[in-house]
């Protein structure tokens, strides 16, 4: 091996060394360290999009509607407000919680029950999304659009589409992301070192479980 070639392993050997040196000095796992990252970048922006409605809401001369008048008339009738939404958020608390198990199976290492709870998680992030859409589909039946809306206020279609249907996305994504992961761990994948995958999933999930507690206050509730 030629003199050129020696340094330039010796040198990428120094930036792994350093790197491993970072990882150690800061403690936490590089994945749940950007993790951490993302997810503050991201409440920036749900709180941008929240203050922006409630900006937009104090500001407006038109009347914002109720929710009983909005959502109970458009789903259900006047006789059971609110029990779509009451149920999408009871579906959403609970799958924190089957997350969160599957994040104590995962430091027993058992393959099967990480998998199981988190197939379990997903599954409660896709009725939450159908359900959302069929929140949806009724609105939109009802004449609530983006630029109209015969409630009240037109602004309120432009912020209930946008701040919900960003949070549906994440959930979208966070269906997809726990259905990888818990097929890659049956599969044998990751090693007893690598299943901090799990917990960094699960920081995920709890985060967007979390927001929809501020869109469900903002939007249901107030």
């Amino acid at each position: 091996m030629s003199n050129q070639a020696v340094d330039k392993v010796g040198h990428w050997q120094t930036v792994c060394d350093d790197w491993g040196d970072d990882k150690q000095a800061f403690k936490v796992h590089w994945g749940k360290f950007m993790m951490w990252i993302f997810l503050v970048s991201d409440t920036f922006i749900f709180s941008c999009f929240l203050v922006g409605y409630m900006k937009v809401r104090m500001t407006v001369t038109d009347p914002w509607p109720f929710p009983s008048e909005v959502f109970a008339l458009t789903l259900f009738g006047n006789s059971i407000p609110l029990i779509l939404i009451a149920i999408m958020t009871f579906i959403l608390i609970t799958s924190s919680g089957t997350m969160a198990l599957a994040v104590r199976f995962s430091h027993f290492r058992d393959k099967k029950r990480i998998a199981q709870f988190m197939f379990i998680t997903a599954a409660f992030g896709a009725s939450f999304v159908g359900m959302q859409a069929f929140e949806w589909s009724k609105l939109i039946a009802e004449g609530v659009r983006p630029w109209v809306n015969p409630f009240g206020a037109p602004q309120f279609g432009s912020v209930f589409f946008m701040i919900t249907g960003f949070h549906g996305l994440h959930v979208s994504i966070g269906v997809i992301y726990l259905i990888t992961v818990a097929m890659k761990i049956l599969k044998g994948h990751y090693d007893k070192t690598d299943y901090e995958i799990v917990e960094i999933a699960g920081l995920y999930w709890h985060f967007v479980d979390l927001v929809w507690v501020f869109i469900f206050a903002f939007f249901y509730l107030w």
